[in-house]
């Protein structure tokens, strides 16, 4: 099986354009990045469309399209990305695709990990903020966090139970559809963290710049 025929069977558009940063709604619309588009002109498949600029093809004249490669460049990096098995001489490696088999699953099974363990720090931290931010009867506005958290919570603990306990469809489904949305949580909570350490080391400075400055008014004292 050769390169083109054994993408063709493994991927469809839609898949790929999700795997390559293109957010589809579930009629399979989409922003099409052909041309300047600004509401879901493009339909996804395995085939796409483009109702606005007329674009069309198969999974590989997309990803050629989208990258800007010919043909077989583009059926080569989609062979790569989601490793799939093929040989240049037209027939499938038994070896190879065990190898790539082997390496997808491994793959798949890290990105639930990443995904577990941002979860649970953004989970943590929920139950943190509920904690901290908790309105009080003076109070004239709720703190953000504290809605956030009320907002957020329950949702979160849903996509964790599905993690754990969810079919190998569902692991798969919750880090295709919501592995963005998780990875710029961690990156927020990264920045949350990073300024709570600056403000923390900032305190410290201040108390013992504030403990320097009493000891040296106090020897003046003295000294007076």
């Amino acid at each position: 099986m050769n390169v083109f025929e054994a993408v063709k069977q493994s991927v469809t558009t839609r898949q790929a354009a999700e795997h390559y940063g293109i957010k589809v709604n579930r009629n399979g619309m989409a922003v099409c990045p052909f041309h300047n588009d600004k509401n879901p002109s493009m339909k996804l498949d395995k085939r796409f469309h483009c109702f606005g600029c007329g674009a069309d093809g198969d999974v590989i004249d997309f990803s050629a399209r989208l990258f800007g490669l010919g043909l077989k460049e583009a059926a080569e990096k989609l062979a790569d990305d989601f490793f799939i098995a093929y040989d240049s001489r037209g027939r499938a490696s038994p070896k190879e695709s065990v190898r790539l088999k082997l390496a997808q699953e491994k793959q798949s099974r890290q990105e639930e990990r990443d995904c577990y363990r941002m979860l649970c720090d953004y989970l943590y931290s929920l139950y943190e903020w509920k904690e901290k931010y908790a309105p009080k009867p003076e109070d004239d506005e709720w703190n953000p966090l504290f809605i956030e958290v009320l907002q957020r919570t329950s949702y979160i603990e849903y996509l964790l139970d599905m993690l754990l306990f969810g079919d190998k469809e569902e692991k798969e489904w919750i880090v295709r559809e919501h592995g963005k949305e998780v990875r710029k949580l961690g990156e927020r909570l990264s920045e949350i963290n990073r300024k709570r350490r600056r403000n923390s080391i900032a305190d410290i400075r201040g108390y013992r710049t504030g403990r320097e400055r009493g000891r040296s008014l106090g020897y003046a004292g003295e000294e007076r």
